[in-house]
């Protein structure tokens, strides 16, 4: 070997073992779930010890939000770092057999998948998809190397062939039956871990679990004797489904001893719709599609022992938005200005590193609902009605409206909506029509007047 074959051979061999060190990216994503119901959020009906323990090895976000109420646009903002608004995914598309034909996360935007795929990750994904039906639009096309799951909004648990529209499919191949979705999630992202222990991969869990139909398995079901409403007990068995498949792929990165190199981030694509499944956002008013805090604060969890402090709660505002840009960093990366991302790096903010807000202000728009978050204050509308504001460290159930009593506050927090506003895009598709099994709720306290 000459000197140029060897120096070529060093560096490749360097180069290697650079992305070999990447630490491995695990994003586990629920599906309806009411942030009442998890253990660390309070929940004590129904134990969820395997997503509790994220929190007690890692960060718990006490004011983690989502960037929209509902279940597409919500992945469409995970997925690109990005408000969905600045591209028009605003709405949800419809059931499958009747989805507007733009819909899909348009191919302008590049996918978390894709932004780790070009830094040497091996990327997998298996759950809901729920960005796009069409070719190009699906998830084997945005960057995943694997996909197992299906690309609507709602599937049964129990019959793969439920849904003639929205078939479960291997990468593109329909699957003939499935036992129980959620198991089958978590039975193929721990076989994915242990397939690919020796690479960085990024493995995207998106359960369906706790969306509707409402069905569970005896196995699950039966933890749950003492509860007298079936249709509770129904969803407590799914919940403990979901929690014992997190825990079924926490295992497989301990069985791989690669627990102490893996970033794990927990959290759900909104608030619970409690008329529909049972689930419970208290003490946050509202529900799943509405602006109110039930809508868009969810259970956010994050660790990765070693790099973030053990049994942390972190009381800052932060979004789902941040998980691209934290994810790219971890793995070494750094987002260009024309990825045009509206998330930040979490790391410097979970670490200590800055004792800054990662966040000056949130924002939201979901038709004529609007809201902004700025510090403790947020001023929403749900679109009937002039604009309310509320001081949430003081009233996290937004009881007292207090614009009354802030008119200048108002103004100001509405004129830095609008601003941000401009920068956003009319809907490439309308809402879909109601009955859509997406668990469309009206709801949510009364007001009180300051």
């Amino acid at each position: 070997m000459n000197r140029r074959q060897f120096l070529g051979a060093l560096a490749a061999t360097q180069a290697a073992r650079a992305v070999n060190n990447k630490p491995n990216i695990v994003l586990l994503f629920g599906d309806d779930l009411g942030i009442a119901d998890i253990g660390c959020y309070g929940g004590k009906e129904i134990p969820t010890p395997n997503i509790d323990s994220i929190a007690r090895n890692g960060v718990r976000f006490t004011d983690g939000y989502v960037s929209c109420p509902y279940c597409s646009p919500t992945r469409a903002g995970l997925m690109t770092g990005r408000y969905q608004t600045r591209f028009g995914h605003e709405f949800n598309p419809g059931p499958a057999g009747q989805a507007s034909e733009d819909f899909g996360l348009p191919l302008t935007e590049t996918t978390m998948a894709q932004r780790l795929k070009n830094l040497g990750y091996r990327t997998a994904m298996f759950g809901k998809w729920h960005l796009g039906y069409r070719e190009k639009l699906r998830p084997h096309e945005r960057g995943f190397d694997e996909f197992y799951g299906f690309l609507g909004g709602a599937h049964s648990y129990l019959d793969a062939r439920a849904d003639s529209n929205n078939p479960i499919l291997d990468r593109d191949k329909e699957v003939d039956k499935v036992d129980y979705a959620t198991d089958e999630f978590g039975r193929r992202a721990a076989a994915f871990i242990d397939a690919n222990k020796d690479r960085p991969f990024f493995l995207y869990v998106p359960f369906n679990a706790v969306h509707t139909p409402m069905e569970a398995t005896g196995k699950y079901k039966d933890r749950f004797a003492s509860i007298a409403d079936d249709r509770r007990r129904t969803y407590a068995g799914m919940l403990s489904a979901l929690d014992d498949n997190v825990g079924l792929v926490l295992k497989a990165l301990e069985r791989n001893r690669l627990t102490g190199n893996t970033l794990v981030v927990f959290l759900t694509d909104n608030g619970g719709p409690t008329a529909a499944n049972t689930s419970r956002n208290d003490p946050l008013r509202g529900f799943k599609a509405q602006m109110w805090e039930g809508g868009i604060r969810v259970p956010f969890l994050m660790q990765w022992p070693g790099r973030i402090p053990k049994g942390k709660t972190f009381p800052h505002p932060v979004i789902a938005l941040d998980i691209l840009p934290t994810a790219v960093a971890a793995a070494g990366g750094k987002p260009e200005a024309d990825w045009k991302l509206d998330g930040v790096d979490l790391l410097p903010y979970v670490t200590g590193r800055s004792r800054n807000a990662p966040h000056e202000r949130l924002f939201w728009r979901f038709g004529a609902q609007w809201a902004v978050r700025e510090g403790d204050w947020k001023l929403m509308s749900m679109g009937d009605g002039p604009a309310q504001l509320f001081h949430l460290r003081r009233d996290v159930g937004e009881s007292t409206d207090l614009s009354a009593a802030e008119p200048a506050r108002v103004a100001s927090m509405k004129a830095a909506w609008d601003g941000w506003n401009a920068n956003n895009v009319p809907p490439r598709w309308g809402p879909p029509r109601r009955g859509d099994g997406e668990g469309k709720k009206k709801g949510g306290k009364k007001k009180k007047s300051a």
